[in-house]
């Protein structure tokens, strides 16, 4: 299955093409890409503990299923003045 996965906000600067494609083993969750993730560059490991998350155009949480084709976004949570 191949995913679409998307950052924004410091997490889009630690993965220096700001996207990546994806292949997991299915099934598969929004925790299992996080973990995948995680494995490939560990300065993501805390995607799921300070992100909000969507699946396509919908929030998420960890245990929403993928299924091949998603877009998957993870957003930091802002702050401005």
């Amino acid at each position: 299955m191949t995913i679409r996965a998307l950052f924004f906000g410091h997490y889009r600067d630690i993965v220096s093409s700001g996207e990546r494609e994806l292949t997991l083993d299915v099934p598969a969750t929004v925790a299992d890409a996080a973990a995948a993730l995680a494995a490939s560059e560990p300065r993501l490991a805390d995607l799921l503990s300070r992100t909000r998350v969507a699946v396509g155009a919908d929030f998420a949480t960890a245990e929403t299923p993928l299924k091949d084709g998603d877009e998957l976004a993870f957003l930091p949570p802002m702050s401005g003045g």
